[in-house]
């Protein structure tokens, strides 16, 4: 079931993408609008808790990191305010290998929205720039029981944006609720 969800989402953006594309002769002929909203997928890897890897390292065991499907929505009202609204899907387990054998343990379900703030930007030429992004950020987590435990997060990203609708971005995560790392990277389309 997950494939043809992340096929749906993926098809939805691309579309998107292609349905929201402007040209250069469309850009002389209708006045430049602002740009309120990003659509974008990506990958997120997300790295096991502290508490765990104490236990963990003392059974001499290595940790595998979980990968992610992230769907990020973000919301513009500002120049420099972002509303970021996200939805990580494991696409795995939690795995660890202890003395050879492989232990798995269900990955988390995490939604969460928050606040972030445009820090800098540098122009590369007259069409491509690189933005810096960072802000707090509240995570809510489906546990084992499914029972849902709010996490803050802090993350930040660098988004460089290619013309007026084209975005890649790397960016990383640490939620101080957990003590767990994330990295993420992905591409999307400013609307």
């Amino acid at each position: 079931m997950k494939p043809k969800i992340f096929l749906s989402l993926f098809t939805i953006a691309f579309l998107s993408q292609i349905v929201c594309a402007q040209t250069d002769t469309t850009k002389t002929l209708f006045k430049k609008k602002n740009k309120l909203f990003e659509l974008s997928f990506g990958q997120s890897l997300l790295f096991i808790p502290d508490a765990k890897l104490d236990s963990i390292r003392r059974q001499a065991s290595i940790i595998v990191p979980t990968s992610a499907i992230l769907f990020l929505a973000e919301l513009r009202p500002t120049k420099k305010i972002r509303i970021p609204l996200f939805f990580n899907l494991p696409t795995g387990t939690k795995q660890y290998v202890v003395n050879g054998a492989i232990i798995n343990e269900k990955a988390s379900i995490t939604f969460g929205t928050g606040i972030q703030f445009k820090l800098f930007q540098i122009k590369l030429d007259s069409r491509s720039k690189v933005e810096f992004e960072v802000g707090p950020l509240a995570s809510f987590i489906f546990n084992k029981r499914n029972d849902i435990v709010v996490a803050p997060v802090l993350a930040g990203r660098f988004r460089i944006m290619q013309g007026d609708n084209f975005s890649m971005y790397l960016g990383c995560s640490y939620s101080m609720g957990i003590k767990a790392l994330g990295i993420l990277y992905g591409t999307g389309t400013v609307f």
